[in-house]
């Protein structure tokens, strides 16, 4: 029922936005729904595209997928005339990875599909495609984030200013020590490609690569050393997410590197960016991602849709990895 409102000066909140005499009919206010449909930020994936896959368990049964690998053989010598050569026996090592289910599912009523404006499975389908993409980036991560050398920042006390290439602060003993200034700097880029390179890690093409968080890259980018991604590659001829590159080692941003939050001295956050050569990680795949509907449910009355697949990953070079912590 309508109520009349005399005398009083209406409000900016009024339906009408009336500064006079006014009567408000609630009643035939809508509220409109929009057929624009927006859908939350997602991180920038990365990872799985530095993976070395392999497909043969498609074609083999089993659920582990084996791999053979030849040791170096020792050094040669010189030969002495009359002197018989000696054999040397040959020596290899394995690594396997194994593989599982994998996927997610969501399901709606027919009443829903039949009363929303909106195409629900077809969001559905759109929301389970990156919540799979999501998934199966953190996965590729946290195995890289199970190899064993670590490295840490040093300690810049002038935020957010380049840090001279001779001077390069204090270094962290370990994680508790990073007390919320040890940043990422060129420092320590340099100590990760010399422990990359001592242990003879082959690189990916002519250069490492380094996943960076953007808090960490915003840093790195003072430096003057630093190469912006447009001043060296072509179009298109760069990496997912490349931004740079310094001292051989091209730089892929995204905030799918783990932050750690409170695990610093003084409670700091820590960012854990890796550096890698090749052959560093696997990704056995012996189904790929599949968009599959759960069928006919309660006569109909329910629809389900879910991504699913059978994968894994595995660390192949443990060498062939440096986690970088800084603050």
């Amino acid at each position: 029922m309508a109520s009349a409102v005399t005398g009083t000066p209406y409000l900016s909140a009024s339906p009408t936005n009336y500064a006079g005499t006014n009567t408000q009919l609630s009643q035939a206010i809508q509220t409109i729904w929009s057929k624009e449909i927006l859908f939350q930020s997602m991180p920038v994936l990365r990872f799985e595209q530095m993976a070395v896959k392999k497909t043969e368990l498609g074609v083999q049964p089993g659920l582990v997928i084996n791999f053979m690998r030849y040791n170096n053989l020792g050094a040669a010598s010189q030969l002495v005339e009359g002197v018989r050569m000696q054999t040397n026996a040959l020596s290899a090592s394995q690594y396997s990875i194994t593989v599982a289910e994998h996927g997610y599912a969501v399901a709606v009523t027919e009443l829903l599909l039949n009363a929303s404006f909106d195409d629900v499975m077809a969001s559905a389908s759109r929301l389970l495609g990156r919540n799979m993409a999501l998934y199966l980036d953190g996965s590729a991560r946290d195995t890289i984030l199970t190899a064993s050398s670590v490295i840490f920042g040093y300690q810049n006390a002038t935020t957010r200013t380049a840090i001279s290439p001779y001077d390069h602060g204090t270094l962290a003993a370990n994680r508790a020590g990073l007390t919320g200034d040890f940043y990422f700097s060129p420092a320590v880029v340099k100590d990760a490609v010399e422990t990359l390179s001592t242990k003879n890690v082959p690189r990916l093409g002519d250069t490492y690569v380094c996943f960076v968080h953007p808090h960490q890259s915003r840093r790195l980018r003072d430096a003057p050393e630093f190469i912006e991604q447009t001043k060296y590659a072509a179009p298109g001829n760069f990496m997912l997410g490349e931004i740079g590159r310094l001292n051989d080692v091209v730089f892929i941003e995204t905030t799918q590197v783990k932050a750690l939050a409170g695990a610093g001295g003084s409670a700091s956050t820590v960012y854990q960016s890796i550096f890698m050569g090749d052959n560093a990680f696997g990704h056995a795949i012996s189904l790929p991602v599949e968009l599959r509907d759960g069928g006919i449910l309660d006569f109909g009355r329910e629809h389900a849709l879910a991504w699913y697949a059978i994968w894994g990953f595995g660390l192949i070079t443990d060498n062939a990895v440096v986690i970088a912590e800084t603050s």
